[in-house]
Parts: C-alpha cells; sequence; structure tokens
C-alpha cells in the first residue's frame, strides 16, 4: 500500500494497491534429472522462481510454504499416484485454485479426461518444447494472479466499505447526540426517531425561546448521505442558537423567510430542506406556524375524543430555490390539553410489500381513533404498512401536548 498523497493527483495507481505477485512454478517429480531438466528449461527467465520437490508426500505442505503460481505434477510417481495428489492439492484450501500441470510419457485421451476430472488444469506429455513450458506457466501464472488480486481488492473493498459504514455510524449518532431530551415543563414533549439504513438528513429540536414563548421544528433534507446529514445539523444549529441574522425567532415566517436567503440550494450542492416551524404562547394559548414544502402538521384538540385532525398546512415551498420570497405565519388558538404531532414524510411515505408508496391521506385516516394517536401506535401502523422494521427514509415524529 501507498500513501495516496505519494501517486500524482492524490489518486492512487491500481498497481500500487494491489500485490505485485512473482510467478512461482513448483515441479513435483520423483526423478532429479527431471527437476534439472525443467529448471534449465526456465533458468533464463529471470522473472520466474523455480522449487522442486522429489517427494510427492511433501508436495502439498511445500505448496503451503512456496505458495506457487503453477504446479507442475508427474503423473506417475512410485511413492504416490499422480492422479491421487491431484484431488489432494484441490482437497486443500490453500491449494485448491493454483493451476496444477500435469506431466506424463503418455498421450492418452482417458488419461487426460481423468486428469482433468479430478482437477487438473492442464496436460502436457514431458517434456515439452521449453519455449510450450514458458508459455503455459505464464498464462496459468498470470490467470491465477489475476484472482488473487481480485480477492485482494474485494478485501480491500470491503474494509473500506465497512469503514465507511463505521463513519456513517458515527455521524449519525452524533446527529442523534444533538437532538432535545424529552420534557415534562408544562408542556410535555416526546418523540421517536429510526435513521434508515443510510445516512439521512431528518432533524429537530425544541426550546423555550423566552418566559412565554416555546419553539418547535422540524426539517428534512433532500437524499442520503453525509452532505445531508450536514445540511441538516448546519440548519438546526442555526434554529437552536438563534444565529440567523436580524431574525424575530417568536415569528415562524420570519424565520423560514431567513433560511430561504441563508442556505441557498445552489450553494450547497444541490441540497434542498423541508421544514415546519412552529411557536406557541403560553399566555395567549395561540400557536403560530410556516412552513416550507413540508407535511402539514397534525392538530388534535381534544386528543382523548373520536375526530377528524386539523391539519396546519406549510403554505410555501421548500427554502433555498426561489430567491426574495417571503414566508407568512399562520396562528390558530389551541385548547387545553390539546395535541400536536410533527413528523418527516419518511413516517408517511411508506413502500409496502407490494411495491406501492402509501399516501398522506393514508397516513392520516387511523388518527381518527384516539388510541392511534400515540407515538407508538403511529410507527406500529408505519411499520405494518411497510411489512419489516427497517424504513427506506429517516422516520422523525415529535408529540407535544399542551397543558
Amino acid at each position: 500500500m501507498v500513501d495516496p498523497t505519494t501517486a500524482p493527483g492524490g489518486a492512487v495507481p491500481e498497481d500500487d494497491i494491489l500485490t505485485q505477485h512473482a510467478v512461482k512454478v513448483l515441479l513435483v517429480d520423483d526423478q532429479p534429472i527431471i527437476g534439472e531438466a525443467v529448471r534449465r528449461m526456465l533458468a533464463s527467465q529471470e522473472d520466474i522462481k523455480f522449487h522442486y520437490c522429489n517427494d510427492p508426500a511433501e508436495a502439498v505442505e511445500r505448496a503451503r510454504t512456496e505458495r506457487p503460481t503453477v504446479i507442475l505434477s508427474d503423473l506417475v510417481m512410485p511413492q504416490l499416484d499422480g492422479l491421487e495428489l491431484v484431488k489432494r492439492f484441490r482437497a486443500e484450501e490453500a491449494t485448491a485454485r493454483i493451476p496444477l500441470i500435469v506431466l506424463s510419457t503418455k498421450d492418452e485421451p482417458a488419461t487426460k479426461a481423468e486428469a482433468f476430472s479430478n482437477g487438473a488444469n492442464d496436460y502436457l506429455v514431458k517434456l515439452p518444447d521449453p519455449v510450450e513450458l514458458v508459455a503455459r506457466i505464464r498464462h496459468h501464472s498470470r490467470g491465477y494472479i489475476n484472482l488473487l488480486q481480485r480477492d485482494e481488492a474485494y478485501r480491500e473493498l470491503s474494509k473500506s466499505r465497512q469503514a465507511m459504514a463505521d463513519d456513517l455510524d458515527e455521524a449519525a449518532k452524533y446527529v442523534q447526540s444533538l437532538l432535545p431530551a424529552p420534557m415534562d415543563d408544562g408542556l410535555v414533549l416526546d418523540w421517536r426517531f429510526i435513521p434508515s439504513a443510510s445516512l439521512g438528513g431528518d432533524a429537530f429540536g425544541y426550546h423555550w425561546l423566552d418566559e412565554s414563548r416555546f419553539g418547535i421544528y422540524l426539517l428534512d433534507v433532500s437524499g442520503h448521505g453525509v452532505g445531508s446529514a450536514l445540511l441538516g445539523v448546519s440548519v438546526m444549529n442555526a434554529l437552536r442558537s438563534r444565529a440567523l441574522p436580524d431574525t424575530d425567532f417568536s415569528d415562524p415566517g420570519q424565520v423560514i423567510t431567513t433560511l430561504n436567503t441563508t442556505f441557498r440550494t445552489d450553494e450547497h450542492n444541490g441540497k434542498f430542506f423541508t421544514i415546519w416551524y412552529g411557536v406557541y404562547d403560553q399566555s395567549t394559548r395561540t400557536l403560530a406556524w410556516a412552513g416550507g414544502g413540508h407535511p402539514a402538521s397534525v392538530l388534535f384538540d381534544k386528543p382523548d375524543e373520536p375526530g377528524e385532525p386539523m391539519l396546519l398546512a406549510s403554505g410555501g415551498p421548500m427554502p433555498g430555490v426561489l430567491e426574495q420570497l417571503r414566508y407568512e405565519t399562520q396562528s390558530c388558538k389551541v385548547s387545553p390539553g390539546a395535541r400536536l404531532f410533527v413528523y418527516s414524510d419518511g413516517v408517511y411515505e411508506v413502500r409496502g410489500p407490494d411495491g406501492r408508496v402509501r399516501t398522506h391521506d393514508e397516513f392520516l385516516a387511523p388518527f381518527v381513533a384516539p388510541k392511534s394517536r400515540t407515538l407508538d401506535a403511529i410507527v406500529a401502523h408505519a411499520r405494518g404498512e411497510r411489512g419489516e422494521d427497517q424504513f427506506d427514509d429517516d422516520v422523525s415524529l415529535v408529540r407535544m401536548d399542551f397543558p
């Protein structure tokens, strides 16, 4: 392996990634005169390393030690039948794939067929012409070395993927560490966050803006991966720290208007996000909200009684796309004991076993029954529609109970 910084342009040449294997020949033959003859045939080939074994009983162990790229094996030896030795080579994991050329004085079709059926790759009548022998050694070695390098590349790719998966897992844990804790401070808030298999861009938060007003928001960045997560974290941090310039954070429309000018899509590699932002003023029992391209939040005046929910729609397009756009703030009175759900589209855009994606209306349908108005009931329903526990997209769901 080499340091990527040493290669031109920072790229690692393929030859530096893969091990350069030498061509190695192991000859197994009980006759030393044959061993010497083959050695001389290969002596002029400086890049071919030659090893000789005159005891077939030791051949498999020698192959494990020398790791040849091709084995030449005599077919007739007094200590061990050559065809049986071929079987032994193929039965051992370390030698099962090494190309094996059988050498024999017999040029009989039946003998060749038996050698091939036992696992031989090639058959030569000894002693062959040196030019032919070298050509076959190189041919079989090249194929075996390519196989070794392919396996090595697969291992490196697997390690790279695992390292990337570990990095994404760490990034997902970091994003989740930024999410707020459930709270019971007059207002009662709880949430469920179920990340998809890929790192996504869902983020949400809530906090008191002052003694009377409480802010809550949820955003969903397009796509998956580090880019989506970074944009989600950037927007969330701007809202958490109230770092947007000249912005009244108690005015949802103004907040999203500033987000629209601050986080331009063309400045974030084409990434965009949707958002719902609300502010509850407990002194007037008023909930104000604005949104950009995000699913409508769901408000129940009487969560313990059957009935249709009130939908608090976004009203504006996704931020960052259209310049000089002003987002309007909407508001409504909130009854004592009311319940609000804010969520990402991952909770209802669920692809079922039939391949069909569920609609928002299908997501809202169970809410008629009070027993469906809990976080766990909503997640269970989505998983039932999905047909499995894992979702294609992040699922973010926040419940807020008003005093």
